[in-house]
């Protein structure tokens, strides 16, 4: 993880805007309402890209045999970088996760 420095006020709003980031959808909150923040902006396109594989991992129900298999593994992978994303924001730090940072740089 790369900790990098981002202008913010860094401030109630901008950590509560940030957190929300990484809860599901509510990641279009801070995407569509603090586009001027870099350090909430950084974090709502990295909860995008998690919520994106949230979605795609229900389709992987549809395979039949190792579907069940494929959304479990996937879903621990939502929680374990939704987990560390709420964790960075806490921290007051712009770390790009794993994977997840390279296509959230991509958007």
């Amino acid at each position: 993880m790369v900790d990098s420095v981002l202008r913010s006020s860094l401030g109630v709003r901008t950590t509560v805007m940030a957190a929300l980031s990484y809860l599901g959808v509510l990641c279009f909150v801070p995407l569509l309402a603090a586009k001027d923040d870099e350090f909430v902006y950084f974090h709502a396109k990295q909860g995008l890209v998690i919520w994106m594989w949230s979605v795609l991992a229900l389709f992987a129900l549809h395979i039949p045999g190792i579907g069940k298999w494929l959304f479990g593994f996937s879903s621990m992978g939502v929680v374990v970088f939704s987990v560390l994303g709420l964790l960075s924001v806490l921290f007051q730090r712009a770390w790009k996760l794993p994977l997840i940072g390279a296509v959230a740089d991509r958007i």
